[in-house]
């Protein structure tokens, strides 16, 4: 199986997902339904809107025209090459989340063997299905397990702060990518369009909120009224209704009374000025900042931490759940690690 064909089969992979998720019949259309609408019952935070969000993202860049985009990018990928056995250990925060590393470790004409989470696991094995559909040579080449990896090259792990110590002390003497905590942030300059400031809300409250591309601190400009933007956000009222997020609402708002801690509360989430970065779920930091000076400093001294930053000269407002298939976790390019699969491990 050549590069040409691997993209072939992806880019076919997407028309599915498309034509199922459009409601046009094909052979997955039903099966797909029906996950989409039962994950919620193995798992509260996935509900149906947040997983047909994840599986649309996928399937809006699998096209022919993104796949040769970006492969062209490796002129080693037309070379033939030995495979490598590639573990990758995926994380469960948002649905599909492991998808990327799944494709990369794919298109370059490797294998995988994948440790899914428990609270990911039928999504992925069912696109595995329907890459293996398409082409019945992926089937040899793609492989999941609950247990423990075994007989892999290299791996590819993500995780949180403390996990990563775990996979560092396991899979060190391995080629390896380890993945930790990071946030996205957005930056406010006070120009912002309305429709900006409702983007922003998709920023924030996708899939509540607990992706490592959700923004979780806003910094703004000295004297900037952040609890006037809540009215751009009425459309994700309906987030209060899911039991989870309601309990992390509610416990917050507890320990900030309390505490005697001052915050905000606009309803759907709490508004806390915070150095911090890491928001809790239901709970939006914020800080002010007085130069672009200053804040340049700031960002520049948290980009080890931070996985994307959303605003007018940044990412646009509204896309940090939907990222480019050459846009990389942490900042690491996997195919490009993949590649150099001899090459000393990297963290």
């Amino acid at each position: 199986m050549d590069l040409k064909d691997r993209i072939q089969s992806f880019a076919e992979l997407g028309t599915i997902l498309r034509d199922s998720l459009q409601g046009k019949q094909t052979e997955y259309t039903d099966r797909l339904n029906q996950l989409i609408e039962n994950q919620q019952f193995k798992n509260p935070w996935f509900t149906p809107s947040n997983v047909r969000q994840a599986f649309s993202s996928i399937a809006e860049e699998l096209t022919y025209d993104n796949l040769v985009k970006w492969t062209s990018s490796y002129p080693e990928l037309e070379q033939p090459r030995n495979p490598v056995r590639a573990g990758v250990i995926m994380a469960g925060n948002i649905p599909l989340v492991g998808f990327h590393d799944f494709l990369s470790v794919l298109i370059s004409g490797n294998s995988i063997i994948a440790k899914t989470s428990s609270k990911d696991s039928d999504l992925i094995r069912f696109i595995g299905q329907i890459l293996c559909g398409v082409d019945p040579r992926f089937d040899g080449r793609i492989e999941f397990t609950d247990g423990t990896l075994n007989q892999f090259d290299v791996v590819i792990a993500t995780g949180s702060d403390n996990s990563s110590r775990y996979f560092e002390y396991y899979f060190g003497k391995y080629p390896h990518v380890i993945r930790k905590n990071r946030n996205s942030v957005a930056v406010l300059t006070g120009d912002e369009s309305d429709t900006e400031l409702e983007n922003l809300g998709k920023d924030v409250f996708s899939y509540f909120g607990l992706g490592c591309r959700n923004v979780s601190k806003i910094y703004l400009p000295a004297g900037y009224d952040l609890p006037a933007v809540s009215k751009h956000w009425q459309g994700y009222s309906d987030l209060i209704n899911n039991v989870k997020y309601a309990n992390n609402y509610d416990f917050h708002k507890a320990v900030y009374l309390v505490n005697r801690e001052e915050f905000t509360d606009i309803g759907l989430i709490l508004l806390k000025e915070s150095k911090n970065l890491s928001s809790p779920v239901a709970v939006l930091y914020f800080e002010y900042y007085t130069s672009d000076e200053q804040l340049e400093q700031t960002l520049n001294g948290l980009k080890d931490k931070i996985q994307c930053v959303i605003g007018k000269d940044f990412i646009p407002f509204g896309q940090s759940q939907s990222p480019s298939l050459w846009d990389y976790a942490d900042g690491i390019d996997t195919i490009e690690f993949l590649l150099k699969k001899n090459s000393p491990g990297i963290l």
